[in-house]
This record gives C-alpha cells, structure tokens and sequence, in this order.
C-alpha cells in the first residue's frame, strides 16, 4: 500500500519508535501531525498505532521500558492493561506522553483485533484511520494484514459510491470516503471543527490519489477520468446490489436492520436486493454508516481510557 508523508519526518518518527519494543506487525502515525489539515498547528501532538501479535508480551515489555506512559493500570500488570484493551474497539491509548520532545498519543491493538476490524469493519475505528493517507513505519510479511489493509480501501469506495450521485469529482469520492468514520461521531457535533473532513482532504488530495487511483482503475463499477478529476459509476439496482454486496458484513447487517421488519427474519442478500431497488437507497446505507459508527463510539468511550 503506497502511504506518504514528507520525506524530512521518516527520522523523526523514527526516534520516536525506536522507544518502544519492535515487536510489532504495524505501526504507523497519522493525523494532523503527520499530514497537513487546514488551520492546524505544526507543533500539534502526535498520534501512533502499534498492532502487536502478542498483547501481553508486548505491554510487558513497554512497562519495563516506559513505565511512567501508563495511567495507575500499571500497578495491576499487563493482565489488566489487557482486559481494557480488549473492551470496546479492541485498542489501548497512552496519552499525552513526552516522548523525543513532543507529546505523542498511542494506541496498541492486536494484529487479530485490527484484521477483523479491516474486513468487517466490526467498529471501524482503527480501519477508519486507515482509509486515509498514514505514515507506515513499520509492518512485518504478514499476508493476511496486507490483504485486510487492501479490502479496507476497497470497501471504502464500495461505501462511498453508494452514498455518491451518478457523477462526481475525485474530490467528493475522497470527502465521502474521508467521513466515513467521523458521521455518528459525537466529537463532530461537539467540540470539533465541523469542515474537519474538508481540512483532511483539500490539503492532502495527492496521498488520497497514492491511496486509491490503482483501485479506482481497476474497478468495473466506475469510468475514472484521471485526468479530469471525474468519475462516473453504475447506479442500476444492478450495480447498487454488487456495491452493497461487497461491503464489509458489519454495515451490512446495519443495513438490514433498518429494512428487516419485526418477525419476517429474512436474509441479507434478500433485504439487500430491496435496498439495491430502493429510491433511497444512498440514505439507507448513511444511516447504517451513521448506526455503525454512533455504536463504536459510544462503546469505544465508555471502556477506553482515552480516544
């Protein structure tokens, strides 16, 4: 998977990783600190992800290299550390953590947590994360991740051409693909900077295109016009019924739910065809988007010590 940041930070992100055990299947940084946003600060903390094959072995390493990183959990070992971070979207966050000169946040998830994630989208939050630009640092021959890291963007085309008109421009495939994770999402809402979206996108169209153009290309649902920036996809009952058949089985079934009426019991592909017909079909699958991330959050909040 082709992810960029600028060249003159590999070093300093290096630093910062080679603090922690390097037993790690993937890990890389994103956010603001790592790629532009509009409006945001060039001293902003800076945000990681490390999956780990073996949780507890690798909590019990980082606590005998940075103790003073965990929150009073680390007087309860790593059992405990992990039973927290096996809670919610499966991820542990150290926060506010001095490190090499900055502040960083970091999250730890295990490898078999974060490919299921991937492929289901079972919460979509750290396959949120990387459905847009990231700088990998480091990731191990596991094919199995590599193949998930694939689907994930797959998925997030098949999502956002089925929220998107018939035409549109690349621009709108990356903002569409962008919020994914963030719609649902109290902290838009609250808090946060509402163009967020708009600020990832704008600034950093070229790690967008690194990401997608290859997919894009290879897709029989769409007629990508490179060089204009323009896209144009199948929106037959047709084409909307393989676009929902090959979303990940969590925003299925968040689909369904809205469709299946009390007793009838029927099966995805049968509600899914009734969706692929439906008029409405782009706001049925928002609000399935919007249902999966509201419950993520909502649970991600209530077990984690920090988001």
């Amino acid at each position: 998977l082709a992810r960029m940041a600028f060249p003159s930070s590999t070093l300093k992100f290096r630093r910062i990783l080679a603090h922690f055990p390097q037993e790690l299947s993937l890990a890389f940084a994103y956010g603001s600190g790592v790629f532009q946003q509009a409006g945001s600060s060039t001293n902003n903390m800076l945000d990681f992800v490390f999956a780990v094959d073996d949780s507890t072995t690798w909590h019990a390493m980082n606590l005998s290299k940075n103790r003073s990183h965990y929150s009073c959990l680390k007087y309860f070992g790593t059992k405990s550390i992990c039973s927290i971070q096996n809670y919610g979207a499966g991820i542990y966050y150290n926060t506010l953590v001095p490190c090499n000169g900055r502040v960083i946040k970091y999250g730890v998830i295990s490898t078999d947590a974060l490919i299921e994630d991937l492929l289901r989208w079972k919460t979509l939050y750290v396959a949120g994360r990387l459905q847009k630009p990231v700088k990998i640092l480091a990731q191990n021959e596991n094919v199995k991740l590599q193949e998930a890291l694939t689907s994930n963007l797959k998925s997030a085309v098949m999502a956002a051409f089925l929220m998107l008109p018939e035409s549109f421009s690349e621009e709108d495939l990356y903002m569409k693909i962008a919020g994914l994770s963030y719609c649902g999402d109290f902290r838009m809402l609250i808090g946060e900077d509402k163009s967020k979206v708009m600020n990832i996108v704008k600034p950093n169209m070229i790690h967008f295109q690194k990401l997608y153009s290859h997919i894009l290309q290879d897709s029989p649902q769409v007629v990508y016009k490179h060089q204009l920036g323009k896209l144009e996809i199948d929106k037959s009952p047709e084409g909307q019924f393989a676009q929902l058949m090959a979303l990940p089985s969590t925003l299925q079934q968040k689909i369904t739910y809205l469709k299946d009426s009390p007793g009838k019991n029927r099966d995805v592909e049968e509600i899914l065809l009734q969706v692929a017909h439906d008029p409405d079909c782009r706001f049925v699958v928002h609000q399935g988007r919007i249902n999966l991330v509201y419950s993520s959050f909502r649970i991600h909040s209530k077990f984690q010590l920090s988001a």
